[in-house]
């Protein structure tokens, strides 16, 4: 049985600071997904991924994001 994953998805501020955007369970298929895409979009806002990281300690995958340009 596939219970997933804990997820942090962290947004890198301008200022270099780390904001946590959300935190929840994704499914396998979601975190094998992440192979293939370099963007998520999270509250209808598009980030592109930058890179994880798995802290074996919280047993959670983090995710580094960076906000995309959108026009107004």
């Amino acid at each position: 049985m596939d219970n997933g994953m804990g997820v942090i998805l962290l947004e890198k501020m301008p200022e270099g600071d780390l904001r946590v955007i959300e935190e929840r369970t994704w499914s396998m298929n979601m975190i094998t997904a992440l192979e293939h895409v370099n963007y998520i979009v999270v509250g209808n806002r598009e980030f592109e991924t930058v890179e994880g990281r798995l802290n074996v300690d919280q047993g959670k995958l983090e995710l580094l994001l960076v906000p995309m340009r959108t026009e107004d």
